[in-house]
């Protein structure tokens, strides 16, 4: 086969401030041609997920358990894509695989960085491209979410707080709030993805809703934003409460002071408030027990795909993630980059 050079999305210089677009610190190169070595296999990408890990990775340093990308070197994240030449005898030519070496046309990619997507499952290959692994360990593992709970979810309309508000309605909660910003995420969060209520935070008072929604209190808080949001939460606390602190892009994004909330600790201790912050590590075992109940409730139609569908090319990924960032998208973020 002739190998033809391919494009991939590469760091200029590294991001010093988060009021940096991205898209001012990437750009589209042309790599020169490659052949898959012995058990290797080439990918023509299919579709390129974006996600907010990926502006904190562009720092020379972070705190996030995910190394940093390097400048003059192609950046990475989650795609799906078909195997066009193989030298492996797992996955044959027309294989459609799930990896995280995309951000670019086509990945060279060895053993154990290619998975199988499941055929027949889902409508489509994308369907694998979302971010279940951190909503689901968060929720059943951290919150321990199930009947009769109480859920708040922080950037509900996001590509994690949309499965993780499902998560909680798929494990029998009794009421499922989404906070989210602007009037049509909210509605989309109610007529969509089935929440109880949405809060729309730009036009409506958090603490005057959180009474109206939960007079009794919340008993779990999934946060991803940080900041006033977690304040809010923490002041509608029903006793023993459980707080999975899974991301604060309030401060992320901005400049804002997501990350440094004012922490009420008398509310904390009087109502016993068990705050449990996060980071996922994305193991076999939590991928495998997030794909095992997505599959199953996707079936039983009790929970959706969250998703943003945006044409490529690959130069768009670069403007959609200033977009995913600026919160003008909702659910998992996807361009479509081949047929």
């Amino acid at each position: 086969m002739t190998v033809q050079t391919s494009s991939a999305v590469v760091l200029r210089a590294h991001r010093t401030d988060v009021t940096q677009p991205p898209s001012s610190l990437l750009e589209v190169v042309t790599l020169p041609p490659q052949e898959p070595a012995a058990g290797q296999v080439r990918v023509r990408n299919l579709f390129q997920q974006l996600i907010a890990a990926s502006g904190d990775l562009m720092f020379e340093t972070t705190q996030i358990p995910m190394p940093v990308y390097r400048v003059g070197e192609p950046v990475y994240g989650p795609a799906v894509g078909r195997v066009v030449e193989s030298r492996s005898d797992d996955l044959p030519v027309g294989t459609v695989v799930l990896h995280m070496s995309g951000w670019r046309e086509e990945s060279l990619l060895g053993p154990g960085e290619a998975f199988p997507v499941p055929d027949g499952v889902f409508p489509g290959p994308e369907y694998l491209l979302n971010q279940g692994v951190p909503a689901y360990h968060g929720m059943v593992n951290i919150a321990a979410v199930g009947e009769g709970d109480v859920v708040l979810v922080s950037g509900a309309a996001g590509g994690v707080g949309s499965m993780a508000a499902q998560i909680a309605k798929a494990r029998g909660a009794a009421f499922v709030i989404g906070i989210a910003g602007g009037p049509e995420k909210a509605r989309y969060l109610v007529d969509e993805l089935g929440l109880d209520a949405a809060i729309d935070y730009r036009n409506e008072d958090l603490d005057d809703r959180l009474t109206e929604l939960a007079p009794d209190g919340i008993t779990v808080f999934f946060d991803t934003i940080g900041g006033s949001q977690f304040e809010a939460a923490l002041r509608h606390t029903a006793f023993g409460a459980r707080f999975a602190l899974c991301g604060t892009l309030a401060g992320q994004v901005g400049g804002g002071d997501g990350g440094h909330p004012r922490f009420d600790i008398m509310t904390a201790l009087v109502h016993e408030v068990q705050i449990r912050p996060f980071s996922t590590k994305h193991t076999p075992e939590q991928i495998q027990a997030w794909n095992t109940h997505y599959a199953r409730w996707y079936a039983e139609g009790r929970i959706k795909f969250a998703q943003t569908l945006l044409e490529g090319p690959l130069q768009r990924a670069i403007t959609a993630m200033d977009e995913l960032l600026a919160g003008v998208h909702r659910g998992n973020v996807i361009v479509r980059l081949s047929d």
